[in-house]
């Protein structure tokens, strides 16, 4: 009616809002208590949360029980080789900065065929949020030896059990030049995993988040161990650090202090034998990132690049 003035009370409503259910695509094929399944919930509740337009969101894997994800959500997704999913993801994220850009990858996806990728992604520092999940074990290839199976565990490339020491993703990604971001969180902790990977996709650059996972398949004994024991667990805190409420951070039995910024430390906390730190081992925002070198010419038409070019050409014609 004429003369009356806007109520107050009236909220301005998006055009759209997106539920958890605009994520969700699909019956997940993993196996009854595999961790993948907590991983791909805390997705989509941050996916929710974040109201990320499925059409502008993109989940990148490679091969294996995890590199299953993308079909598990109403995204774009890309589910490439065998360790390549770095390379794609970044090719993504370097034309198109604009979207949301997620790698899903696992400890012989990751770690082994895609080790020379995830090396120089780290160098890269790509605004990528990248979660590794680590069972320890070929899972999808039914029980063979993964480069983070630790010394001794049966498999059925190692009847006897395997004889050499595992990699440390954590401690091998704190080793590489320009590091921005590394995490360490578990699938059995909800309030934690959330948190992390929240905090992983906040950051604007290459987040490496490594996921303790169960694989009740193939590791059923180590798994219930993993998820039993509190000696052996401590929760890394701080104000810069991953923020998790108080039910969550009584879960542990052990917590110290860390800041984030101290590299030394957090190199030192990833080499600890006979502890597992949860939390943010390490971040650097002033890292300089090559996806922001790349994106100043996203803007030139096809005539400006072909004139760039032909200008470069003519400093060497003869």
């Amino acid at each position: 009616m004429y003369g009356l003035k806007p109520d107050p009370c009236v909220l301005e409503v998006p055009d759209k809002y997106y539920s958890t259910g605009d994520y969700e695509k699909g019956v997940a094929r993993w196996c009854p208590g595999c961790g993948d399944h907590s991983v791909l919930s805390a997705v989509q509740r941050l996916c929710q949360e974040k109201q990320l337009p499925p059409e502008k969101t993109v989940f990148v894997s490679g091969i294996g029980c995890s590199s299953r994800f993308p079909h598990y959500m109403k995204t774009y997704g890309f589910h490439g080789l065998h360790g390549r999913a770095f390379p794609v993801a970044e090719g993504v994220k370097f034309r198109r900065p604009d979207l949301n850009v997620f790698v899903v990858t696992g400890d012989g996806d990751c770690l082994s065929i895609g080790a020379g990728h995830w090396i120089h992604s780290i160098r890269y520092n790509m605004n990528l949020t990248v979660l590794l999940f680590d069972n320890q074990i070929y899972g999808m290839t039914k029980k063979q030896t993964s480069p983070t199976s630790p010394m001794g565990t049966i498999s059925n490339t190692h009847p006897h059990g395997s004889v050499l020491p595992p990699i440390n993703p954590v401690q091998s990604t704190l080793g590489v030049a320009n590091v921005s971001f590394v995490a360490q969180t578990a699938d059995w902790i909800p309030g934690h995993l959330y948190a992390t990977i929240k905090a992983a996709h906040e950051h604007q650059g290459f987040s490496f988040v490594k996921i303790m996972m169960r694989c009740t398949k193939f590791l059923p004994e180590q798994a219930k161990q993993m998820v039993g024991d509190k000696e052996h667990m401590t929760l890394l805190q701080h104000p810069d650090g991953i923020e998790v409420d108080m039910a969550t951070a009584n879960l542990f039995k052990h917590t110290v202090q860390h800041d984030p910024k101290d590299i030394n430390k957090a190199r030192e906390y990833s080499e600890d034998p006979d502890m597992f730190y949860l939390g943010l081992y390490y971040q650097d925002k002033t890292a300089p990132r090559y996806d922001l070198y790349g994106a100043h010419n996203l803007g030139a038409t096809p005539e400006q690049k072909l004139q760039v070019l032909e200008e470069e050409f003519d400093k060497f014609a003869v």
